[in-house]
């Protein structure tokens, strides 16, 4: 049985960056807003967490097509994304509109999808 990590400010800070920001994250962006709660975190130090927290099934990857790869609280509903296309960031869809799934040939099996949106958002209109 794998040993839990312990809990630092530094990782409460990192937690508390995903939980506020309510949207996925790359290590950049949990840095800047972990940095609000403990001064002098290192990128290192996010990287490092960010590791743990997906051992421990606390956060979940989100792989963004032909960008940097993002993370967020783990355990939610099947959603989608959105990305800005001017200031990148990403952020969720509530719910799946494509439930049924696209029409696939004879005798092929879906396993799941991807879907993301593009755009701007509220604030680069």
């Amino acid at each position: 049985m794998p040993v839990q990590a312990r809990n630092t400010r530094q990782k409460d800070a990192i937690r508390s960056a995903f939980m506020k920001a309510d949207r996925p994250l790359s290590h950049d962006e949990a840095l800047t807003l972990a940095q609000a709660e403990v001064d002098g975190l290192s990128l290192a130090t996010v990287y490092r967490n960010v590791t743990t927290l997906l051992e421990e099934k606390w956060l979940t990857a989100v792989e963004v097509p032909g960008d940097t790869t993002r993370y967020e609280l783990a355990g939610k509903a099947h959603h989608h994304h959105f990305q800005c296309n001017e200031c990148g960031k990403l952020f969720e869809l509530e719910g799946c509109g494509m439930q049924a799934g696209p029409k696939l040939p004879q005798g092929f099996r879906s396993t799941g999808h991807e879907f993301f949106v593009y755009g701007f958002c509220d604030a680069c209109t």
